[in-house]
């Protein structure tokens, strides 16, 4: 199985899946970034892009990276990744259903301000323009279908403990 969490740039994706795992036994993180970053380390490089999702090999790459880790090691992976194309998530979700794999996807979702003080307010990453740019982006996907692709856990008054454990539980029910 594989635990997808969604959410826009600065939602708690990372912080939140490192807590479900330890909430999931025999349960591992797997960010689809790595897959991305690569891609990105290729030389040359390959067509420039703002995002390496829109690089036709990363979506494949994603699907075949899980299934080769949970045929291998069996049990769930908790996957953080924004997904805000819905082609793109079409065909990770439908790749990964070919495997016989299942897919719960949750979207952390918390109100614009609330995404905008947090990202602006991070101590980690700092202010990070990069993160803000997505947020218009994630809105649109979720009014047109990301929130009714997902099951949507709205954070604005969670803690990501809390967004973890709602997580797990609906996993495990």
């Amino acid at each position: 199985m594989i635990v997808w969490i969604n959410g826009t740039h600065g939602a708690g994706k990372t912080t939140t899946s490192a807590l479900v795992q330890q909430l999931i036994p025999d349960s591992r993180v797997f960010d689809a970034e790595k897959v991305g970053e690569t891609l990105m380390d290729i030389t040359p490089g390959l067509p420039e892009t703002d995002n390496f999702q829109h690089w036709p090999p990363w979506r494949p790459l994603v699907v075949e990276t899980a299934r080769r880790v949970l045929d291998y090691t069996g049990g769930a992976l908790v996957m953080p990744m924004t997904v805000l194309v819905e082609q793109y998530w079409r065909e990770i979700s439908m790749g990964l259903a070919q495997h016989g794999i299942a897919v719960r996807h949750f979207v952390l979702h918390a109100d614009e301000a609330t995404l905008r003080g947090r990202i602006e307010g991070d101590t980690v990453l700092g202010p990070s323009p990069f993160r803000l740019k997505y947020l218009e982006p994630y809105a649109e996907a979720a009014r047109t279908w990301l929130h009714d692709e997902a099951e949507v856990v709205d954070t604005t008054h969670l803690t990501p403990a809390q967004a973890a454990l709602r997580i797990a539980e609906a996993v495990k029910s």
